[in-house]
């Protein structure tokens, strides 16, 4: 395909759609709101595999638009997302939070469809400027110093893509962003996974991501688990599949992340972490890199999108209500807010991996995988993980929220709009568990793979049981308890602390040595600039001036003398000027 063909980008349709949002009022605005996303959602039905919108510039070749089964089921949940995050966030007044939210958005469906490196670096960055402000927006001190954080890491992360592009470009000529095989990575290749590795928030570059998460607003929080970490997903896909450090580091993600939920005890601090965890999944299922763990990375990755988009509608309807999502303070919700309770243990079961729901028929896939490529020790890890998932998601932040001890909190369910959109991804959670195919008809590779065999279900059920025993057996012990948890963040905090300490007194003693160096030599040479100055000065200066004057007075003084009051005088000198000067005249 030509990049004359008639395309239409998705993200373009939000990168140029919210420059209208500020010109709208009203009904009109919240129905273009959701407009948007429909057309998206229209526009990626109707695409076709292809290369687009090809141009060259500065001799690179520039693709905005390249489309395959891989770009495809990317852009479709993130379009889809992108219609439930709109409804959910319908009734924040703020164009600007909006606008961010839709640059968002579009960004990373400009990264999807990218297919070179220096337009995946643009989208990228403008992907990662939007969605602080969407952290900026809820406005409390803590969340400002949340976005700064999260902003610079990111800037660090573009930093590490940036060179490593470069250096591909000095070394290969070419931008292409394609498959790196594994035995063809070099320092540019290992610069440009580091900094996609940051995006998927892979340990140690993850703690960005339970710090800026539940500091977003409660809106701003439903897009950010969908978008910045799966774009992460797809871009490792795309370039690093089969790479060994990834399988490693993603199955130790999948337990880190439920390690720190299981303890945490804010609402949204838990599912930051699951994130985590639940990504882990999708870069080991890339790092083992076989069609069928790549396409369960995939698969997972768009069931997860819906369901943690879900509990994070949940939690934050929480926190909208009742002013705080810290598990110590809450309780008996579920007398006022019960369908919220319903839509979160929909998502709770999903992420779980219950039969019916969509993480069974995702999850499933990359554990099977590992198991087929001979991975015992990662599959093992990738259950005992899925554990943790069932007991702190599942069972208690659903216990303590909505059940347990009453906290007297009085609260009402959240506005129509957060209901439905809840309603709507309660409704794709179940449909995707129920009819696997219209998930797996979308993944970038033909694999047969049944989901509903005696095996998995038995399987599953032992373990889901097996968990709801030790949770009610051991509920005492994990009632949440108003702390906080270090994590690898508090490294780089006193790490910048201490660097921040040493810079301030190397600058002091830099400051104290210029400053005796000035007092020597500087204050000297000043010194006797400055007299050289008045020197120059009294015989220069003064000699010119005075000597003019001098010479004008006595030019002044001899005209004077002539003056004598007499024409006939006047008149003789005058006729001898006039013959001195013909004289002169006539010998030139």
């Amino acid at each position: 395909m030509g990049a004359g063909e008639a395309w239409i980008h998705p993200g373009f349709l939000f990168l140029f759609g919210c420059l209208l949002i500020p010109l709208l009022r009203g009904r009109v605005k919240k129905f273009y709101l959701l407009l948007i996303p429909a057309l998206s959602i229209a526009a990626v039905a109707f695409m076709k595999e292809g290369v687009y919108w090809k141009s060259h510039y500065l001799g690179l070749e520039i693709v905005l638009g390249r489309v395959d089964k891989l770009s495809l089921c990317f852009a479709w949940v993130f379009t889809i997302m992108a219609f439930l995050g709109s409804l959910y966030g319908l009734h924040r007044p703020e164009d600007g939070h909006h606008i961010a939210a839709y640059c968002y958005v579009g960004s990373s469906l400009g990264a999807v469809f990218a297919g070179d490196y220096l337009s995946l670096f643009v989208f990228w960055e403008l992907m990662a400027v939007s969605s602080v402000f969407l952290v900026w927006y809820r406005g409390v001190p803590q969340s400002v110093r949340a976005g700064f954080r999260y902003l610079l890491v990111h800037v660090f992360g573009g930093l590490s893509l940036f060179m490593g592009m470069m250096m591909r470009y000095w070394s290969t000529g070419s931008l292409v962003f394609d498959r790196i095989p594994t035995g063809a990575a070099g320092l540019p290749e290992y610069l440009i996974l580091a900094g996609f590795a940051l995006n998927a928030a892979v340990i140690p570059l993850h703690a960005w991501l339970p710090d800026a998460y539940p500091e977003a607003t409660v809106e701003g929080a439903v897009l950010m688990s969908a978008y910045t970490t799966k774009t992460a997903v797809y871009v490792l896909a795309r370039g690093f599949p089969g790479y060994e450090v990834l399988a490693i580091l993603g199955t130790a993600m999948t337990v880190y992340g439920v390690f720190y939920a299981v303890i945490e005890n804010d609402m949204r601090r838990v599912l930051a972490y699951h994130i985590i965890s639940q990504v882990g999944y999708m870069v080991a299922g890339v790092g083992i890199g076989t069609a069928m763990t790549v396409n369960g990375a995939c698969a997972h990755a768009f069931a997860h999108i819906i369901y943690k988009g879900l509990l994070f509608m949940g939690a934050g309807a929480v926190l909208y209500m009742v002013g705080t999502s810290k598990l110590s303070e809450l309780g008996g919700l579920w007398r006022y807010m019960p369908w919220t309770m319903v839509f979160y243990i929909v998502g709770a079961v999903s992420i779980s991996g219950f039969p019916l729901f969509s993480g069974f028929v995702s999850k499933t896939m990359t554990v099977s995988g590992a198991h087929e490529a001979g991975r015992p020790i990662l599959m093992a890890l990738m259950e005992l993980a899925a554990i943790g998932t069932f007991l702190s998601v599942g069972l208690k932040v659903t216990y303590f929220a909505f059940f347990g001890k009453d906290s007297g909190k009085v609260a009402k369910e959240p506005p129509q709009n957060m209901l439905w959109a809840m309603a709507l991804a309660s409704l794709l959670c179940f449909a995707i568990g129920v009819y696997p195919k219209m998930l797996y008809v979308l993944l970038p590779f033909e694999v047969e793979y049944r989901p509903y065999t005696a095996h998995h279900l038995l399987e599953t059920l032992q373990l889901l049981s097996f968990t709801g025993l030790v949770f009610f057996l051991l509920v005492k012990k994990l009632e949440p308890e108003p702390k906080v948890n270090l994590d690898m963040d508090f490294s780089y905090r006193m790490g910048a602390k201490y660097f921040m300490w040493f810079d301030e007194k190397v600058i002091a003693v830099l400051d104290a040595i210029w400053g005796e160096i000035w007092k020597i030599l500087g204050l000297r040479a000043l010194f006797g600039g400055a007299k050289a100055s008045v020197a120059f000065d009294q015989v220069g200066i003064d000699g010119v001036v005075d000597g003019t004057a001098y010479g004008v007075r006595g030019i002044g003084g001899y005209v004077r003398r002539l003056q004598l009051g007499s024409l006939q005088l006047y008149i003789a000198l005058g006729t001898a000027m006039v013959f001195i000067i013909l004289a002169l005249a006539v010998l030139e």
